[in-house]
C-alpha cells in the first residue's frame, strides 16, 4: 500500500505537535525507527498493509483524543 503525501504530512504534523522524536513515534505506533525514517524520506512511501493500518489507527486515535479534550474544555468553561 502507498501512503499519500497528505497522510505523511499529517503524521509529521502530529509528531511535531506531540514533540516526538522518530524513536518516540516508532514506539507509540509500534513500528521500527527505520520504517518511520523511510516513510519520511521521499520515494519510500510504499508500506505493508500492517504498517499502513498501524499508522492510520495511530493518527485517528491521536486526532480523536485531541477532539475529545477540546470538546471537554469548551463544555467546562465558565461563560
Amino acid at each position: 500500500m502507498k501512503l499519500s503525501n497528505k497522510q505523511v504530512i499529517a503524521i509529521k504534523r502530529k509528531r511535531g505537535e506531540l514533540g516526538l522524536s522518530i524513536a518516540g513515534l516508532a514506539r507509540q505506533v509500534g513500528l521500527s525507527r527505520r520504517t518511520i525514517y523511510n516513510i519520511f524520506t521521499e520515494g519510500a512511501r510504499i508500506v505493508s498493509p500492517t504498517t499502513y493500518r498501524k499508522l492510520s489507527d495511530w493518527l485517528i486515535d491521536e486526532y480523536a483524543t485531541a477532539d475529545i479534550k477540546d470538546s471537554t474544555a469548551v463544555a467546562t468553561q465558565d461563560k
